[in-house]
């Protein structure tokens, strides 16, 4: 089992930067990809990044490539998503996702994962 808390979200000003941080703990932390995720209202759900700890190589959507980065902790048990050049479409819940099962990144992506956090809220408005 893992326990993921995601903390960070707010609301900025188009043009400004958020940091999110998701720590996670639990019996299990043998996964194989973590990341990002987020719900916009009235949409699906879509991952947003990821990182595959087996060569810590990153998977962005074409959306947020060169505006969002994926970090994790020495420990390993906090990953974070430093978003900048934030824009109005950003606004959504986002989640902070683990995989454990050994799935392709792209399934990761279209939103199998094995746990996930209970959210956060980012609103970008002026």
């Amino acid at each position: 089992q893992l326990h993921l808390v995601e903390s960070g979200g707010g609301l900025v000003q188009p043009g400004g930067a958020l940091t999110l941080s998701c720590v996670y703990s639990g019996s299990t932390l043998d996964y194989k990809i973590i990341g990002w995720h987020r719900q916009a209202p009235g949409k699906e759900r879509e991952g947003v990044g990821c990182v595959v700890t087996a060569d810590e190589s990153q998977y962005y959507i074409d959306s947020v490539k060169g505006r969002f980065t994926i970090s994790r902790d020495n420990a390993k048990t906090t990953v974070s998503l430093q978003m900048n050049s934030l824009q109005p479409e950003d606004t959504a819940v986002y989640y902070c996702a683990v995989e454990t099962s050994g799935r392709p990144i792209a399934a990761f992506m279209a939103g199998a994962a094995d746990y996930w956090g209970q959210g956060t809220q980012v609103s970008v408005s002026s």
